[in-house]
């Protein structure tokens, strides 16, 4: 017999103070979690999700749903090899929503005929800086400077001197750019004021003021390739590409990818390399990669926090909507590896004293050439169901192209309760408006209770160059600073991740234009205009699934940096108060 409980944090982490305090946490009950007989014989699901198993009853672990044990994954390990996942049950919660029966026309999310490159200054889109700058500016009170909230070098009242994250040196390189600039606008000084170094490297390691020059040179190649002044952004990259390297400090790294990527675009623009050439050269295709769950994969999911935040906060939100339902049917629009659905199975036979379930099903959608990792995760699944005593059913939906997707593909029971689950698959469509136009119009035909979503939470979709480039520089800055902390004794995964998968995305986002770019993400409040075309209202997500958030970040041994916050009603999951990921909930009207 397992059981757990969990209760409130009394030290939150100051960054996340204020969003946890809004939203009611401290009068979050005691919440006793048992599951049933330990299920250990019974074969499980060979992904990260393997080891989100739960405590024995143990005080010393109150307060963690996880464990907080990482299992580093070995190579040697047969991807056969099923683990335990140990039973679970949430509480329930279910708000109310209102809908508004009217929506606006369908239009296109993307637009080839305007997917065509215009001109705008570095300057212009060093805007930006104005969105990241919150992290300085809440450091600043009357005008002394107060501690830091996370890992940000500014001097504190005892004069200790806190190491720079990767964004904070961009932002620093930033600001120091407009400044040298001799086209510099007064709209920028207000930013410029709150920053708490000004212009000078007072009380910046030598290594960190090196960085910043370096980022620097970075950002003035960039301005010159937004000019077309091809000549002198090349002796600017051969500056950086001379300091620069895939190993050292993240800052470091990250130039070096951006370095290669403009570099890419100018070898594009002057004719040195053709398309044909450079699409050559990216043969590698991450998303189809990624579905493999091969060892880096792995070790991206086991070792960094978002994707099991994003994750676990998504199931336990489909938990609380079908609390009551008897027939469930949950349509995953990229299965992968299936092994989130384990966890529903655990809630649903922890139930069967009080609401039995009768049928699980779960329809798999596939349109790509990984037919056999998804009919090998419903075998899995249905061995994982005979374990647990759960009447289940899958179905894959295989169509050659999204286009030909149409609802009598999908066996619908007027009597089961449709839930929809997205993770990171609309992203991939956002090129092909039309399939994705598609799949959104049968969805909405098959009436779903439920729609969640998750999504990168970062503006790559621009017709600017130099705007992608400066989103783009950010982001990833973050995600850089991220795996430095949380992979360090992992140097293998983490080259293999920054050079193969995020390397590629960098030069996919900065070097090519139109058909060519495959790599477009886009921001929560332009989902939320798509989706309104089709009738979707998003709904609050509940104080339980918040609180799941961030007892997942606690898990991880870098989960400190984990920033939390709300946007309208969608939870972004970001790292040192940038935004990572987005998760929302929607309802058809």
């Amino acid at each position: 017999m397992y059981h757990v409980s969990f209760i409130t944090d009394e030290n939150p982490s100051s960054s996340n103070d204020i969003f946890w305090a809004n939203e009611g946490m401290n009068e979050m009950r005691k919440v006793q979690l048992s599951g049933a007989e330990d299920h250990g014989k019974y074969i499980g699901i060979d992904s990260f999700y393997s080891n989100l198993g739960f405590f024995p009853d143990d005080p010393s672990v109150e307060g963690y749903i996880l464990s907080t044990k990482q299992q580093k994954y070995n190579p040697q390990q047969s991807y056969h090899e099923y683990r335990r996942l140990d039973d679970l049950q949430f509480d329930m919660v279910s708000p109310t929503l209102q809908f508004d029966a009217q929506y606006p026309t369908m239009v296109p999310l993307y637009d080839p005929a305007k997917d065509k490159p215009h001109s705008t200054t570095l300057l212009a889109s060093l805007e930006i800086l104005n969105n990241y700058g919150k992290g300085f500016k809440r450091l600043r009170k009357g005008g002394n400077t107060q501690h830091p909230v996370d890992d940000v070098a500014v001097a504190t009242n005892e004069g200790i001197w806190r190491k720079l994250s990767t964004e904070d040196i961009m932002r620093i390189a930033g600001t120091r750019f407009i400044q040298s600039s001799s086209s510099s606008e007064s709209k920028f000084l207000p930013f410029l004021e709150t920053h708490p170094f000004g212009f000078s490297f007072s009380g910046v390691s030598d290594e960190e003021k090196e960085d910043v020059e370096l980022a620097e040179s970075l950002l003035a190649s960039a301005e010159k390739i937004g000019n077309q002044q091809f000549e002198r952004a090349s002796k600017l990259l051969s500056h950086c590409e001379s300091l620069s390297f895939k190993t050292g400090s993240p800052a470091k790294r990250i130039v070096h990818w951006f370095a290669e990527a403009l570099r890419h675009r100018i070898d594009r623009e002057t004719g040195r390399v053709s398309s044909k050439d450079l699409q050559k050269d990216e043969s590698f295709d991450p998303e189809e990669a990624a579905k493999g769950l091969n060892p880096t994969i792995l070790a991206f999911y086991e070792e960094l926090p978002f994707c099991q935040i994003s994750v676990l906060t998504a199931v336990q939100a489909i938990i609380e909507d079908v609390d009551d339902a008897k027939k469930i049917h949950v349509i995953d629009l990229e299965i992968r590896k299936g092994g989130q659905w384990t966890i529903l199975m655990q809630t649903l036979a922890s139930r069967n004293e009080y609401c039995p379930i009768e049928l699980l099903k779960i329809t798999a959608v596939e349109s790509g050439t990984t037919t056999h990792i998804v009919e090998d995760t419903g075998k899995r699944l249905k061995d994982y169901a005979q374990g647990l005593n759960i009447p289940f059913s899958y179905n894959i939906v295989m169509v050659s192209d999204l286009l030909h997707l149409r609802e009598d593909l999908f066996e619908i029971d007027p009597e089961e309760t449709i839930v929809v689950y997205s993770q990171f698959a609309l992203r991939t469509k956002i090129q092909q408006s039309d399939q994705l136009e598609t799949i959104m119009r049968v969805i909405r035909t098959l009436s779903p209770n439920l729609m969640v979503v998750a999504e990168i939470e970062a503006n790559h979709n621009s017709t600017s160059f130099v705007n992608r480039f400066i989103e783009a520089l950010f982001f990833f800055s973050a995600f850089f600073d991220c795996l430095e902390a949380c992979m360090k004794e992992d140097e293998k995964n983490r080259r293999i991740l920054e050079s193969l998968y995020f390397g590629h995305g960098i030069r996919n986002i900065v070097a090519a234009e139109g058909a060519e770019r495959k790599t477009r993400n886009v921001k929560i409040d332009v989902w939320r205009a798509f989706f309104s075309r089709f009738g979707m209202v998003e709904k609050e997500l509940s104080t339980l699934c918040l609180y799941q958030a961030k007892l997942v970040a606690k898990r991880f041994p870098c989960g400190s940096f984990c920033t939390f916050d709300k946007n309208g009603d969608c939870l972004l999951v970001g790292w040192k108060g940038t935004p990572i990921n987005s998760l929302s909930v929607w309802k058809f009207l």
